[in-house]
């Protein structure tokens, strides 16, 4: 596993260097002006505004949209940005997102008025996507630059980068190229312009040329600082999750609301019991209620002690903990028919404190609905009255009770108030079971179960059941049912060919959620060439975007020909080459996720509501949040509360959550963050004609190209 010396740069004292700001302590004094802690982010229906106002929306940053294409919308005037509160000058907004370098007409006096409003505060401006161009401190394109896609482009984090807002990356910046017949990126590639004070922070080699050309850096110029981004992107292309950390490090200082770390945790579901198998001559799953086929034998796929064991090295290997959800009718029922022997069971149970543990339910029976298996798909059974049929409370207590019975007798170090039912069960499942079983929710708090799992691709969101909460939990394309390679790309290829080429035809009957493939895949290679590569850039994907939720496979992954690993690898070291060692992946069990989703759920609905106040005068950050609403924020290290620091470290700064009690938190920054400098001088006319920035004759400017996904 790598390990570098080097850690992460981005600490606000290079930034402060990088900015040219003064160092030292920002004491507070009347003429100190109020900054608050919110975003200005002016949009015009473009993709890269709405991936940066995702990326704030996610991390729970307060920001204020003024969307240009909306007729009646707010003019932006010196009134809208900036006033007075108690005596002291206050500036509205810390940072000021643009489309690009500048959105209005020639001469609008609203650009007018945001050049006059950050000259006067300090306040930073991102470009969010911009052309090439001297009035954004760059040469036009046709002068040694490039204009065109940048699919499968290695671009790179620079020196100064590195020493700045983009310290967390290891340097490497790779361009997606997931479909070589379709364009997936564009950029201008350019050299700063002549005499232009421009850094560049990210780049890539200029096509035919030496040279290498900025993607990200900044501008400054008039007292003004801008960030110049020159490549379209969307708020899921992993060149724009890997980058978008630093953007909004940048435009903050390091001192803003909200915070944003990288997730993976994996739960391996059946642990003990065994999976049915994909039969290939019958296309379903004999054992499964929906494989009919009266000549179906089920061949079941369990984990063996070697497999165990190298699950336990695996982990050794990779310092990263699995979260093993099991049925202890598995092995119960298995020492029966062995006269006490299970070599998997005395394996796991060895190393039983190396994993993380979950009640998944006693024999992992269904707990909705009575189901009726005589007709396919299956169905809710009715009483005479018609009224659903359901599982029982005492059944379900059952299955809750006697795995936590057999888990605690057999030591597994289990937290009782966590519980994943069996196919997520119990809860709704469309379109039999639109509602979830009522007996359920007594169950669960019968049991003192506080978290339960549930199906992110069915129900996304965390929801309250009874006294329980739910924990979306995202399923890998992995299949429960495939212990071998060639079984997984047979099933692959039954679910996402046409009929026309042997295949169920659901792709074609859904073509708004599932995509053909052109051809069915090799049963040699399409799991390594095909299924393994694009689950991992999924489960990436994940990681990249501020998602803590969990990801769930199951034992049979683990299994004969350990298909789960491939992936996970995957993950893992294209993670590891991507990031620095300080921003590692955050690998937590299922109730700190739980409690994470929460309080982000109360958190972003606070400040939705504009019910959050939080600014910053000199080196004291002030927080008012509603009472019972934790309150999250990222900030430089050296921070304290209440004389105490103040988070945790986490990519060069620190950050974490804090009960408010519906009274003002003060914050103190470190000497280092001292506060951008504020013009004390007479400010600058905010009503004057903005600077001309039409492009010189002859030359021709491109419009921006523009992808979503």
């Amino acid at each position: 596993m790598k390990r570098t010396t080097r850690t992460t740069a981005l600490t606000v004292g290079a930034l402060i260097a990088a900015f040219g700001l003064p160092a030292g302590t920002a004491r507070a004094d009347a003429a100190t002006p109020r900054v608050d802690l919110r975003v200005l982010l002016v949009s015009d229906g473009g993709p890269a505004t709405g991936a940066i106002a995702a990326e704030l929306t996610a991390a729970g940053t307060p920001y204020t949209e003024i969307d240009l294409t909306r007729s009646g919308r707010p003019i932006i005037d010196a009134a809208f940005l900036a006033d007075t509160v108690d005596g002291r000058p206050r500036a509205r907004f810390q940072a000021v997102v643009l489309p690009d370098d500048n959105p209005f007409e020639a001469g609008s006096p609203e650009m007018a008025a945001l050049a006059a409003y950050e000259q006067t505060y300090g306040i930073p401006q991102v470009d969010a996507y911009t052309y090439a161009r001297p009035e954004a401190g760059l040469q036009y394109p046709v002068h040694g630059g490039y204009s065109g896609g940048l699919d499968g482009v290695q671009a790179a984090v620079t020196t100064a980068g590195r020493s700045g807002p983009f310290g967390y990356l290891d340097g490497a910046v790779p361009f997606e190229d997931n479909d070589p017949a379709v364009g997936e990126s564009y950029a201008y590639l350019a050299t700063p312009a002549p005499g232009a004070d421009f850094t560049p922070y990210v780049d890539a080699p200029i096509p035919g040329r030496s040279t290498r050309g900025s993607l990200v850096g900044e501008y400054r110029h008039d007292g003004r600082r801008e960030l110049v981004v020159t490549f379209v992107y969307n708020r899921y292309q992993q060149q724009f999750r890997l980058l978008a950390r630093g953007i909004v490090e940048w435009m903050t200082g390091g001192v803003h609301l909200g915070s944003s770390r990288n997730y993976f945790a994996v739960h391996v579901d059946d642990v003990f019991a065994a999976d049915d198998r994909w039969n290939s001559a019958l296309d379903c799953t004999p054992g499964d209620v929906d494989c009919a086929d009266p000549g179906a034998t089920p061949d079941p796929i369990r984990m063996t002690a070697a497999d165990a064991a190298h699950a336990a090295a695996w982990q050794t290997s990779r310092d990263f903990t699995l979260d093993l959800a099991y049925n202890a009718a598995g092995t119960v029922d298995t020492r029966t028919a062995n006269i006490g022997a299970d070599a998997l069971a005395d394996r796991l149970l060895a190393d039983r404190d190396r994993f993380r543990w979950i009640n998944h339910t006693y024999a992992h029976p269904f707990l909705g609905c009575v189901q009726d298996t005589t007709v396919v798909p299956w169905k809710c059974s009715t009483d005479a009255d018609g009224s659903t049929r359901w599982v029982s409370r005492t059944e379900i207590s059952d299955q809750i009770a006697n795995n936590r019975t057999w888990g605690q007798a057999n030591g597994l170090p289990l937290d009782d108030d966590e519980l994943v039912t069996g196919e997520h069960s119990g809860t709704k499942v469309l379109p039999q079971q639109p509602v979830d079983n009522p007996n359920l929710a007594l169950a669960l708090a019968d049991n003192g179960v506080d978290w339960l799992g549930s199906d992110a691709s069915r129900e996304p969101d965390q929801r309250r059941l009874g006294a329980a909460t739910t924990v979306p939990r995202h399923p890998m394309n992995v299949f429960y049912n495939a212990g071998r390679a060639v079984e997984q790309v047979d099933e692959y290829n039954w679910l996402y060919t046409a009929r026309a080429q042997g295949g169920s035809g659901v792709c074609e009957d859904n073509p708004a959620t599932t995509t053909c493939l052109p051809a069915p895949l090799d049963p040699a290679t399409g799991y390594t060439d095909h299924i393994v590569p694009r689950e991992t850039r999924i489960a990436l994907g994940h990681v990249l975007a501020n998602d803590p939720r969990p990801h769930y496979i199951h034992q049979s992954n683990l299994a004969e020909d350990r298909l789960a690993y491939p992936v996970l690898d995957g993950v893992l070291d294209g993670y590891r080459a991507l990031f620095a060692d300080d921003t590692p992946v955050v690998n937590l069990r299922m109730k700190d996720i739980g409690t994470e989703l929460e309080r982000r759920a109360a958190w972003q609905a606070a400040v939705r509501d504009d019910r959050v106040t939080a600014y910053r005068i000199g080196d004291t950050v002030t927080v008012e949040a509603p009472d019972g609403v934790d309150v999250t924020a990222s900030l430089p290290s050296g921070t304290t509360l209440a004389g105490a620091a103040f988070g945790t470290a986490y990519a060069g700064g620190v950050s974490g959550w804090t009960p408010s009690a519906g009274t003002p938190l003060t914050l103190t920054l470190p000497a280092s963050a001292a506060a951008p400098a504020a013009d004390t001088s007479e400010p600058p006319t905010a009503t004057g004609p903005a600077p001309d920035t039409r492009v010189p004759a002859g030359v021709t400017e491109q419009v921006p190209y523009t992808a979503d996904n």
